[in-house]
C-alpha cells in the first residue's frame, strides 16, 4: 500500500503535467476528486471559484494573497480561453494601461466577449471580472509578457478609449501615444470610422507630448478626407516630455515618467541636509555605531531570525562555513549582510570625496550582491552561478498587487535607474525614489529589500544625512507605503515615512536590539 507521501507525490505529478501544458487556470474536471482533494488539503492547490483552481505553495500563510496576485493574469487568460476561445479581449483602456508597462491589475477587469452575459465573476481577495457582452470585438492579440491576456491593438485601443481615460490615467495615455511608431495607422483607423472628435483629441494629445509634426499630419490627412477636425488637448496638466531614446521599452519610459512625476513630492517633504560637509571618519564611526541595529532590523524585515549576538559573531569573523554554520540560514544572512555593509561603507567614503553616488551604485551593485550571498555559496547552500547577473525567472512580492517586471524588462530598466540616480541632484529624491524603483524592478530573486536599503543609505549619507534604519516594528507601514507607491503611483506615504525616520534618527540613534 502506498504511503501518504507517495500518494501526494502521485498527485503532484499529475499537477505538474497539467502545468507543463501551460495551464495555470485549472478546470476541476482536469483532476480526479482524489487528486484534487489531496492537493487542496496539502496546500498545493487553491480554489478561485467553483470548479476552477490555481497552483499554490503550502508555506504560504492562510489568507495570503500572494499566489492569487501572482497567477491572476494566467487565470483570466485560461478561464476566458476556455469559455470564449479567441473571441474575447480586455477592454481598450486596460489594454492601453498594460501596453504602457503597468504591472498592477485593477480590482475589476473588464473582459469583452461576444458570448458573454454581462455578469460579474467574483474572484479572491476582492477582485472580479465583468464579462461584457460586446456587439463586436476589436482587433486584439495575446501578449506573452501579460501571460497571454488578449489586448486590443494599440491604434484601435487609442481610438476606442474614452475621453476620461486621459484624465484618469494620464501616464498610461501619454506612454500609449509615445509608443506609436508614427501616426499613419492611427489616421487610417480614424478615417475608416469617421472619428472626427476622437481625431481632434488624439491630435491634441500628440502635440502635448511633443509630437507636433505628427499631429499636423493627422489633421491635414483627416481634412483631406473631408472631415472638420477641432483639435483639443485631452490632458488636464501638461505632460512631462520624456528623455531617453524613443526606442526604449514602455517599462523604461514609465520609470522616467514616474521619477519625474514623483520627485517634487519628495523634495517638499524631505528635511534639509546638514549644512556642514560631513567628516568621513566621524561619519564612518556613526555608521558603525548604528550597524548592530541596522543589521538586526534589515534582516528581521526579510524574515530572518537573528540576534545581536549572532550579528556580532559574524562581524568579528567567528563563523564556520564548514561546521555548525553551514546549514544555518540565519548565520549565512548575517555574514552576507556584514560583507555587503563593508563594501557600502567604502562607497560612502568615495561619495564624500566627490564621486557621483549614482555612478558608484552602478559600478558596485554586482559587488554588493555577490557579498550578500557569498557566504551561502561558500557553505554550499547556493550554487556559484547564482551570483551572476539579474534573475531569469518571475518573482512575486508577498501580498502585493504590484507584480515585478519580467526578466527582459529588468534588463531594459536597470540602466534607466542608474541614469536617473546619476542625474538626480537631490539626495532625498535619490534615496526615496532609488529605493522605490529598485524594489519596483526587483532585479534579483532574493535580497532586493536589503540592497534597496543599502542604496537608500548610500544616497542619504553622501548627501549630508545620517544612516537611517527602518525598524522591523514598522514593517507593515513600510510595506504598505511601498505598495501604495508601486501600485497607485502615490509617493507621499513612502516619502513621509523615510523623511520622518531621517529626522528622528538625526537626533537619536536607533537603540540596540534586545539580546537573548
Amino acid at each position: 500500500m502506498a504511503t501518504p507521501n507517495e500518494k501526494l507525490a502521485a498527485s503532484l505529478d499529475v499537477l505538474n503535467k497539467i502545468q507543463e501544458e501551460g495551464l495555470q487556470a485549472i478546470p476541476g474536471k482536469r483532476l480526479t476528486r482524489t487528486h484534487r482533494e489531496r492537493l487542496l488539503n496539502a496546500g498545493f492547490l487553491t480554489e478561485v471559484l467553483q470548479g476552477w483552481y490555481i497552483p499554490s505553495r503550502p508555506e504560504e500563510q492562510p489568507g495570503s494573497s500572494t499566489a492569487w496576485f501572482a497567477h491572476t493574469r494566467d487565470f483570466v487568460t485560461g478561464y476566458c480561453n476556455h469559455r470564449f476561445g479567441e473571441a474575447w479581449h480586455l477592454n481598450p483602456e486596460l489594454s492601453l494601461e498594460l501596453k504602457s508597462g503597468e504591472r498592477t491589475l485593477p480590482r475589476q477587469l473588464i473582459v469583452w466577449a461576444t458570448d458573454a452575459n454581462n455578469q460579474i465573476v467574483s474572484m479572491p481577495h476582492g477582485t472580479s471580472m465583468l464579462l461584457y457582452r460586446a456587439p463586436r470585438l476589436l482587433p486584439a492579440e495575446p501578449t506573452q509578457s501579460e501571460a497571454g491576456l488578449r489586448l486590443v491593438v494599440l491604434e484601435r485601443a487609442l481610438v476606442a478609449a474614452s475621453e476620461s481615460f486621459f484624465t484618469r490615467q494620464p501616464l498610461a495615455a501619454q506612454l500609449a501615444l509615445q509608443l506609436l511608431p508614427d501616426a499613419l495607422d492611427l489616421t487610417r483607423v480614424l478615417l475608416a470610422g469617421s472619428h472626427t472628435v476622437v481625431a481632434g483629441r488624439l491630435a491634441g494629445g500628440l502635440r502635448a507630448i511633443g509630437r507636433g509634426d505628427e499631429a499636423d499630419e493627422l489633421v491635414r490627412t483627416m481634412t483631406a478626407g473631408g472631415f472638420d477636425v477641432r483639435e483639443s488637448n485631452p490632458f488636464e496638466r501638461p505632460p512631462r516630455i520624456l528623455g531617453g531614446s524613443c526606442q526604449e521599452s514602455p517599462y523604461a519610459q514609465r520609470l522616467r515618467l514616474l521619477w519625474s512625476e514623483m520627485r517634487d513630492a519628495v523634495v517638499t517633504r524631505f528635511p534639509s541636509p546638514s549644512p556642514i560637509q560631513p567628516d568621513a571618519e566621524a561619519l564612518l564611526e556613526d555608521i558603525e555605531a548604528r550597524y548592530l541595529a541596522d543589521a538586526y532590523h534589515s534582516l528581521s524585515i526579510e524574515g530572518y531570525r537573528v540576534t545581536p549576538e549572532l550579528i556580532e559573531r559574524m562581524r568579528n569573523g567567528h563563523w564556520n562555513p564548514d561546521g555548525a554554520d553551514k546549514a544555518e540560514r540565519n548565520a549565512m544572512a548575517a555574514k552576507g549582510y556584514f560583507d555587503a555593509h563593508t563594501l557600502v561603507k567604502a562607497d560612502v567614503v568615495q561619495g564624500l570625496h566627490g564621486k557621483n553616488p549614482g555612478t558608484l551604485f552602478r559600478r558596485r551593485l554586482s559587488d554588493w550582491y555577490r557579498a550578500l550571498w557569498g557566504a551561502s555559496v561558500q557553505a554550499g547552500i547556493l550554487k556559484p552561478e547564482d551570483l551572476a547577473g539579474y534573475r531569469n525567472d518571475p518573482v512575486f512580492i508577498t501580498n502585493a498587487l504590484h507584480v515585478p517586471l519580467s526578466k527582459d524588462a529588468v534588463r531594459d530598466c536597470m540602466p534607466v535607474l542608474f541614469e536617473l540616480l546619476e542625474q538626480e541632484p537631490h539626495a532625498g529624491v535619490r534615496a526615496v525614489l532609488g529605493h522605490l524603483v529598485f524594489v519596483y524592478i526587483h532585479p534579483y530573486m532574493d535580497g532586493n529589500g536589503r540592497i534597496a536599503r543599502f542604496l537608500m543609505n548610500l544616497m542619504l549619507t553622501t548627501g549630508g544625512h545620517v544612516w537611517t534604519v527602518i525598524p522591523v516594528e514598522r514593517r507593515a507601514t513600510y510595506m504598505a507605503a511601498l505598495e501604495r507607491a508601486s501600485s497607485y503611483q502615490d509617493i507621499a506615504p513612502f516619502a513621509d515615512f523615510v523623511a520622518g525616520l531621517v529626522t528622528e534618527q538625526t537626533v537619536t540613534r536607533p537603540t540596540r536590539p534586545p539580546g537573548r
